[in-house]
């Protein structure tokens, strides 16, 4: 059992005023984020950021704090991020919708249940890889700042955008023009609408149309326009790239994150390991096993979806390994939102990074902890001094077992900047 134990000195912080509340959290095992074995530590937090990462005892002993969680022996661990967030991709553990596209007002039930329901299953920050309506995600993204609604932190972007008549994933139809002038209009259009993180879907999708992901739709001008705006706008960019071409021409653009890849030759990457300090990598398996899994009725064909899913998944179990060792950030994020793949199985990917692509279990979590706090671009992601008290305590070790994370139940404290959006059992201290 976990407790957290609150000290009585309410006088000291009425008399401070404003002062940050100092929490201490003890007899824990932390797993900082970059890797390394889990140690005995304490940790000490001042307002919304850790202050000391401690390991003395007559360190800790002397300390003078307003609140003590005692973990009970359990791993203090970083929030986790999902680098490829759909919550407008309306399903969730909690519900389930059979249908793609939703109303406008239950679109926005939806994506607000799910920054919730990833908040719950221990994602404290999310990087969107596209929405299915427009104004939503910047909308939900300074909701959450606010306090207004919890959720991840949440970098939003707006509909994804395919060219107007091209086949594949075609979802979007802001600024759907063809030709340098209409990016460089929808770059404005989306940093004018609070949008930080543009998708750009540049192949085909063979789940939907068999044959279409060696299929380039953007010209070499419209994603060089797209890619000079967007620097110019401090926007980011993200990609929807399967073939060759198409991570030449992301890279080119100045692509943040590129998504799937999963039919990279050599030079692609080549082309990759050249830009690895520039770029992040997400392969997206969560989406490929889970249309393995499926089991549809009669009358939904996913031929086409599970035999592309297989063909990706083989490819990817040699792509990844090798962009990994040659120094690319990979990281987990896997299309949830379908039915058969909900919001909330996020941390599946921990699972899939450890058994298919040869990750060990420290490794899958710092993809999912330092490594998506470098693709979010804030202090997230470690436990280290300095950092966003963006915190988990979990009941066990996931650097022995990821599949922990898989366990709501198993996660017993989330904070989030040093406020606790699931507290364990509370016990008083009596001074």
């Amino acid at each position: 059992m976990l407790w957290i134990k609150i000290r009585h000195n309410s006088a000291n912080i009425e008399a401070s005023g404003e002062r940050a509340v100092r929490q201490l959290i003890r007899n824990i095992s932390i797993f900082d984020g970059t890797g390394s074995a889990p140690a005995p530590s304490a940790v000490l937090i001042d307002g919304d950021r850790i202050a000391a990462v401690l390991r003395d005892d007559a360190d800790i002993v002397q300390l003078s704090v307003d609140t003590v969680i005692d973990g009970q022996g359990g791993t203090l661990m970083p929030g986790m991020v999902d680098s490829h967030t759909h919550l407008t991709w309306g399903s969730s553990v909690e519900k389930i919708y059979h249908q793609f596209i939703l109303p406008a007002d239950e679109l926005k039930v939806a994506a607000w249940r799910n920054a919730r329901v990833l908040l719950d299953h221990g994602f404290t920050s999310a990087y969107s890889a596209g929405a299915l309506g427009d104004h939503i995600e910047p909308e939900l993204a300074r909701a959450i700042a606010a306090g207004e609604t919890p959720g991840p932190r949440l970098v939003p972007s707006t509909l994804e955008r395919s060219p107007e008549g091209e086949e594949g994933v075609e979802t979007g139809d802001v600024f759907n023009g063809r030709g340098a002038q209409a990016m460089r209009d929808f770059v404005a259009y989306c940093a004018d609408q609070g949008v930080r993180s543009l998708k750009l879907v540049i192949s085909g999708e063979d789940a939907l149309k068999p044959g279409s992901s060696g299929d380039i739709l953007y010209t070499d001008e419209e994603m060089q326009a797209a890619g000079e705006a967007a620097r110019q706008a401090g926007l980011w960019i993200a990609t929807h790239a399967y073939s060759p071409r198409a991570i030449q021409l992301a890279l080119e653009a100045g692509a943040r994150i590129l998504y799937h890849c999963s039919f990279a030759d050599e030079a692609a990457i080549d082309a990759m390991v050249a830009h690895k300090d520039r770029i992040f990598y997400a392969p997206g398996p969560g989406v490929s096993v889970a249309a393995l899994e499926a089991t549809p009725p009669p009358h939904i064909n996913m031929a086409s979806m599970k035999a592309s899913a297989a063909e990706r998944l083989e490819l990817e179990a040699k792509l990844v390994p090798e962009l990994k060792r040659r120094g690319v950030r990979v990281l987990i994020g896997g299309d949830y939102g379908f039915p058969f793949n909900p919001n909330g199985r996020n941390a599946r990917d921990l699972e899939h990074f450890v058994t298919r692509f040869g990750f060990t279990p420290a490794e899958a979590l710092s993809a999912a902890t330092m490594l998506g706090g470098q693709l979010m671009g804030l202090d997230v992601g470690q436990v280290k001094a300095g950092y966003l008290a963006d915190l988990l305590l979990v009941d066990g070790d996931p650097t022995q077992d990821v599949t922990i994370l898989q366990d709501a139940s198993r996660i017993r404290m989330i904070m989030q900047g040093g406020k606790l959006h699931k507290a364990p059992v509370t016990e008083p201290v009596t001074a």
